[in-house]
């Protein structure tokens, strides 16, 4: 039976102090971890913050610490190969449905915001071209590749034998969780539109098990968002890849 961790049920079994461990792990992390990035944005900084950053640290560095701890869980992990998660492909189907969707809703989305917005249709690119390259090229490098680490791989990994056979479930709370983590970009769009693309980055990564898939799939969305004129809701003004 494929359980929502990718694995053979009978494979991991947890007793209940472990489950119940992974609970509140998840929640310091997921949940935790948000708000502490927040605050680090956003909030008073210590003196040392304020001389290694300025007023503002980019969202990028204050992710780094819980990235950095999934990473020191991934490794210690027997169970988890890096090589083995890398190994797995976009298979033709698969990257179909993912260029269909992309098509299909990233036309309404460009559609919608040139009728409703028309003063911000491609104001990024044409008003700050430079910062506007920079953030095409970085933003798959340093975002993409961390987040879907985190949010899927590990995510999925770790926590996928709480779930059991209900593949369902963890693709909600997946999404949601991804949602929260915009919290950092102190935009309700920004926490809506983010849940939605994370349910859709669940979905696919708990059918696929690809890491390429969500990778590619996240970076489209991301350019068309910071292209068309939704990235006033998730650029800060200092480096946010």
């Amino acid at each position: 039976m494929i359980t929502a961790g990718g694995t053979v049920a009978s494979d991991r079994p947890l007793s209940l102090p472990a489950r119940l461990w992974r609970w509140i792990e998840m929640a310091i992390l997921f949940g935790g971890g948000p708000l502490a990035m927040y605050w680090l944005v956003h909030g008073e900084k210590l003196p040392a913050f304020k001389l290694l950053f300025g007023d503002k640290i980019p969202i990028f560095v204050a992710l780094l610490p819980v990235l950095a701890i999934a990473v020191v869980m991934l490794i210690a992990d027997p169970t988890f190969r890096l090589r083995d998660e890398l190994r797995q492909g976009i298979r033709w189907r698969n990257g179909l449905t993912i260029a269909m969707i992309f098509l299909i809703a990233g036309s309404a989305a460009a559609l919608w915001i040139q009728h409703h917005h028309p003063d911000w249709f491609l104001e990024f690119p044409t008003n700050r071209p430079e910062t506007y390259k920079r953030i095409m090229i970085g933003y798959p490098l340093f975002s993409v590749a961390a987040q879907e680490l985190l949010y899927r791989t590990f995510f999925f990994h770790r926590y996928g034998p709480l779930f059991g056979t209900h593949v369902g479930l963890i693709v909600i709370v997946n999404g949601v969780l991804f949602g929260f983590a915009h919290v950092v970009m102190d935009s309700t769009f920004a926490v809506a539109a983010t849940a939605l693309g994370g349910l859709i980055l669940a979905a696919r990564y708990a059918v696929t098990r690809s890491y390429w898939s969500v990778f590619v799939e996240h970076t489209l969305w991301g350019w068309l968002i910071f292209t068309i004129g939704f990235g006033r809701y998730f650029f800060t003004g200092v480096s946010n890849v």
